[in-house]
This record gives C-alpha cells, structure tokens and sequence, in this order.
C-alpha cells in the first residue's frame, strides 16, 4: 500500500510549474510548506515539451522540478503526460486523430483527442512511458505512477472499425455466433463476412443520445471501446512496470462515468484513485455513493482522492463557491468512505486557457492571504495531527448494492418502455435511503463475493449475465435477502430477451411472473397499497414510471396497485427461498415507501446503523487494529446535536472525549474513535 511510504495522507494536488517562471515555482514551495502540502502530481499536460519530434526527448526542466520538490519534503506523483497528444504528431501522422459519431474527422485540439487504435499513438505513448521511468526509476521523491489523465471518449474510425471485428473475432469465433448474438435476422441485418460488419454510429446504427436500432451491436461498441481505451492504459502500465515492478500506478478515474467499465478496469489498478466534482446542489448522498463505488471497485481496499477544487469549478453553468468549511467537510467525507488521500486540482490557478478560473490553493492573487488558502492549511494541519491513525483502516458493511456497466449501457440504450428510467438514478434512490439512516454500504460488481454480506440489492437488473442467477440463488438459499426491481431479469448479456416471461433467470428466485410492464407519463401515477402494515408501513403510497404486472407463483402478496385496470394485482412480493428471502419492488415508489421497507428489511436482519442522527448529520465508520474511527459530518448549516447512546468517543480533531449528547456546529466534522467492541 502507498500509505506505508508516509507517515500520514497524501495532501497536495496537481502541479503546473511549467506554466510558471522559476521565481513563481520557488514562492509556490514557501506556501506549500504553509499549506502541509506534501505530494504534486507533476507532468499530466506537458508532452509537447518534454517532446518536440519522433526522437528527440527533453527531461531537464522536469528533473529540476522534482528535485526541487523534493528537497522542500513534497514527494511526486508523476503522470505521463498522454492525456493530449503533441501538434507535431498530429500534422505528421493524422491518424491519431479521432472520427466522431457523424463521420467527422477532429483537428489538433483540446484533449482526449487520441484515436485509442492508432498505431501512431500506441506507439509513442508507450514509448514516452518507457523513457520516463527509465529515467526516473531510482528516484526516491516518486511515490506513485500517474497514467494518463480522464480517460474518456470514442473514435469511429477505420482503425477503429478493423479493430472492432477482431475484438468480435476473439469474443464470439464465428460470423454464425455474431449473428445469433445480435439477433441480425431483424431488418435483414445477417452478416456474410467480416469485413460487412461497420461500427454503430450516427451514419449506421444510431440516432441522438443512446438511440440505436441494434442494441446488441451498441452494447459491444461500448465493450470495445472501453477495451480499446483499457488497451492503452495498460501499454503504459506495462511499460512503466518494466523498469519499476513494485511502483504504485493509477489513472484518475471519475465516479459514475458511462463510457468505461471500472470494475475492469480496477483489475489493472494498483490503487484506485478518481477525480469529485459535486456541484452546489449535488445531493450528499450521490457523493458518498461515488467514494463507496471507488472503494467498491478493488473489493474494499482505500484508494485516492486524486483531484476535488479548493473553491470552484469552471465547467458549470453557474460555478458557485465552495461556502467555508464546505471543502473540508467534503474531504472528509472521502476519507470516511475510504480515501487515503486528499488532493486537489489545482495547487496555483492557470493564466490562460479555458481553466484560469478553475479554483486552485493559491489564487491568482498570488499569496496565502486568502479564505480558500487558510481553509487549506487548516486541514493540512489537521492531517498532520491525524498522521496514520486512520491509513489502509477499512469500511466494513453488511450491505451491497449491485452495480454493472454492461447493465447500465443496456438499459439505456433500450428501445423502450420509458425514456424516464436512469439507472444510476434508481440506483441512487435506493442507496440514498440507506444514507439517511447512516447503514453503511458496499457498491460491488457481478464478480463479487456475496457471502460477507446479509442484504444485497439489485436496482433495474435489466441484464442477467450468465450464472449469476445461479450466483444469487445460492446466496439466498443460504440465507441472504436479496432485494430487485421493475424491469429485472429481461436480457441476457447480448441484450436477447429471456424467454418463457419476466423475470427471466429470477423468475423461480423470486417466486412470480410479470405479464406486462406499464409505462407511466411522468405526469401520471398509480398507488401501492399494503396489504397488512410491514413496520412502519401502512396505507398506501405513490408510485410511476413503470409498473410490472404481476402474478404470484408461490411469493407472498405484500402489497398491491390501488388504480387502474390492474388495481389489485401485485406491485410488492416477498418469495421464501431456502433460509433466505427475495423481495421484488414493482413499480418505482416514493422514497418514504423505500425507506421503511429498507429500514423493515435491515432490522429483520440485525443491520444497525453507524449512529443514529438528525437528518443532514452523516455517520460513516472505518476500521482498524481494533479501534472504530466514526466520522460524523455536519451537512447542515446549523448546529445539530445527536445520542452517543452509550459510547465513550475520543474526538481527534479536538482531543476531548465525548459521551452522551453531542453537539456539532454546522458543517462540522467528528472523528471518534471508540474500542471496537
């Protein structure tokens, strides 16, 4: 783990002294030392300077600024710089350059701008990694690799287009087994030959945003083009790994990102590290559920807080300040989810480009003597009293919420039945109930274990890959609940519908049959009605978007649709299955309906709450040698006091010790730590 080359968090973030003279670089080390600053991510952006043309390669100013660095006490993280390609490379080999979904060639600029087939760029990102740490090898100021930056975008080019028939080539072996895959019969679709298969975009397959008439081929595009993108990660990694084996490597990923599928990714990851951007108005709760998918990716372990602004963004419509003690409450809320970091982008704002007005810790002002640099130094204070007490501790939960990219780009380029349904949507709603009531949660994948866990919920599993019906059968004959939704169990992994009715593979689990599935407009609603009252449950409550029309094959009737020609049909059923239970939630409900229903379901099975708290106020814990470490955050602009109920606490940050009612200011942050009992 990197925690062990420190005696406490990273705290620093990315560095671009290449846009600055030297007497600006030696200032910004004096405030650095201010700040606790401790680690620069150096070099993301600077692969025109360091190379000119196809072998000409130029290290000296970035040897001067790691050292430099380094002998002030700021260790590096040092990034490869292939994030944008040079204008040389582009003009000389245009190849690089990506196609868009219109058929469009793009020019030299922005970033991101990189063909992923392109032997051109291949070549020489690979190459500029193989230099780097050749050079840098022995270097003892470099603690972790930095590969590449953002990953992100597609390309529909002919590289791309052959490369996608030997992707087809290796996953199906046959031109007979693509076409029954994409079921190529419809619209007389059938595939002779290789070399007839084109990509799906604006000119063949698709329309507007996630419109397609193939679905089928659309989801393996996104397979591909994520493996593609994954492809170029790993030249890098693996070139890089050649001269230092036991180097720390990563790429800034970015929470919820459509495109690229993460947990495959992470397989390749030697920590997960990712970039959070919240907006003012983005719910607290979206927050953590990003950090706990981060921690989730690499099956619990810490990972980096690589990049979040001091103050501001500068991509918004509106980009509002950080309020005070709002950055330092949300750094925290990273760590209490499972970072080992605290970064941020960016260390001094830029002069010019379309980032000027991005924040930074050191203003255009160009001195400490501000509200953004002292909330700075006020935590690097802080981590430095803190020093390793919560370093590699772990989050431990009793609950999982699946979450699959494959799923997530199959439901969304569904032909149907609602454009209404998002699935990190759903997948929020059911999180965030588990939020308000501080249940601490794992995000996982089809590939994770479910024995550790008592409660697995499953939001829209549209997509049951093969066995993991199987996977959940076991689970629950074994003991477990599992929770899913309206419109699960529909598709296989080519997005062929399972026949012999919905849910498909789930259907003996959760003991019923969907018939039909309703499509609501959003203005229109329908009722669940209790049959009995469940906890806190009773009466009826609203629900829309989808309703599936449901008959029991064995599963107990909990409650049912209040209005329309299929009032009284199941909407809510709870299947015994083994030793254990599966529930399957109909229609979309209110979140006061999820929240007792969830809240009836952990108690039935012993999960308690980290603590409970006033709404706003968080509580999440993390574990380590025996001691619980609780967060406590404040999201609230008031003080709130909450119950210890029992607990005697030792307050880190103010070292005093707390039992009984406790008050936090708003905004406010706790870290108690108790013996773990």
């Amino acid at each position: 783990m990197i925690s062990s080359k420190l005696p406490k968090m990273f705290y620093g973030g990315d560095y671009n002294p290449e846009q600055w003279d030297e007497a600006t670089h030696q200032e910004d080390l004096r405030m650095f030392k201010l700040a606790g600053i401790d680690i620069a991510t150096l070099n993301v952006f600077s692969w025109a300077l360091i190379q000119p043309d196809e072998v000409t390669y130029n290290f000296e100013q970035l040897d001067q600024l790691i050292n430099n660095l380094y002998e002030s006490g700021i260790y590096t993280c040092l990034a490869t710089s292939t994030a944008a390609h040079p204008a040389w490379m582009a003009k000389k080999y245009p190849d690089v350059l990506r196609v868009d979904a219109d058929g469009r060639k793009r020019k030299f600029g922005g970033r991101h701008n990189s063909c992923p087939n392109s032997p051109t760029y291949r070549k020489y990102s690979e190459a500029i990694a193989d230099k780097l740490a050749e050079r840098y090898k022995d270097h003892p100021g470099i603690l972790v690799w930095h590969v590449s930056n953002e990953y992100g975008g597609d390309c529909y080019c002919e590289n791309c287009e052959a490369a996608f028939r030997v992707w087809l080539k290796k996953r199906y072996g046959t031109i007979d087994q693509v076409n029954k895959a994409w079921n190529t019969n419809f619209w007389g679709h059938t595939f002779y030959d290789w070399d007839e298969i084109v990509l799906p975009s604006n000119l063949s397959e698709h329309w507007g945003d996630n419109n397609s008439t193939f679905q089928g081929i659309s989801l393996d595009y996104s397979r591909f083009n994520s493996d593609s993108i994954l492809d170029c990660y790993l030249l890098e990694y693996n070139a890089i790994k050649k001269h230092i084996p036991n180097s720390v490597v990563t790429t800034n990923l970015m929470g919820f990102f459509k495109q690229l599928d993460y947990f495959k990714w992470a397989k390749h990851m030697d920590i997960v590290s990712w970039d959070s951007y919240p907006g003012l108005t983005t719910p607290v709760s979206f927050t953590a559920m990003a950090h706990d998918l981060m921690r989730g990716l690499k099956d619990g372990q810490p990972f980096m807080l690589m990049e979040q602004t001091p103050s501001q963004q500068n991509w918004q419509a509106y980009n509002s300040l950080k309020r005070p003690n709002v950055m330092r409450l949300w750094s925290y809320q990273s760590v209490a989810h499972g970072a080992d970091t605290v970064m941020f982008f960016q260390l001094r704002r830029s002069v010019g480009a379309c980032e000027k007005f991005h924040g930074a810790v050191i203003e255009h002002v160009g001195h400490e003597n501000t509200r953004v640099f002292r909330e700075v130094s006020q935590l690097g204070q802080e981590l430095q009293q803190l020093g390793d007490r919560t370093l590699d501790a772990t989050v431990e939960s009793k609950v999982a919420i699946l979450f699959d990219w494959e799923n997530w780009w199959a439901v969304e380029k569904s032909s149907g039945p609602t454009v209404s349904l998002n699935y990190v949507e759903q997948v929020h709603k059911y999180y965030a109930s588990f939020f308000r009531r501080n249940v601490q949660v794992d995000i996982i994948s089809v590939d994770s274990d479910l024995s550790k866990y008592d409660l697995v919920v499953a939001p829209v599993l549209y997509m049951v890959k093969p066995g993991y019906a199987a996977k959940l059968e076991e689970f629950v004959q074994n003991g477990g609940t599992f929770v899913t939704t309206f419109f699960s169990g529909i598709v296989n992994e080519t997005d062929l519908v399972t026949l012999g009715g919905y849910p498909g593979e789930l259907r003996k689990l959760l003991g019923i049959w969907a018939e039909e599935i309703d499509a609501l407009h959003p203005e229109h609603r329908n009722k669940i009605v209790m049959k009995d009252s469940l906890g806190k449950l009773n009466g009826s409550y609203e629900c829309g978007m989808l309703c599936d029309l449901l008959h029991s094959e064995g599963a107990d009737v909990i409650a049912e649709y209040g209005e329309d020609f299929y009032q009284g049909m199941p909407v809510i059923t709870r299947n015994t299955f083994g030793k254990g239970e599966a529930w399957y939630i109909g229609s979309d409900p209110e979140d006061s309906f999820i929240d007792g229903l969830l809240e009836q379901i952990t108690a039935d099975k012993g999960i308690q709450p980290v603590l409970d708290t006033p709404a706003g106020v968080e509580a999440s814990a993390r574990y380590k040698d025996g001691k619980q470490f609780i967060f406590v955050m404040n999201h609230n602009a008031e003080t709130e006091s909450y119950d210890l109920k029992g607990l005697e606490a030792h307050d880190l940050l103010t070292d005093t010790r707390l039992s009984g009612s406790v008050d936090i200011e708003g905004r406010g942050v706790q870290i108690l730590e108790v013996n773990k009992a």
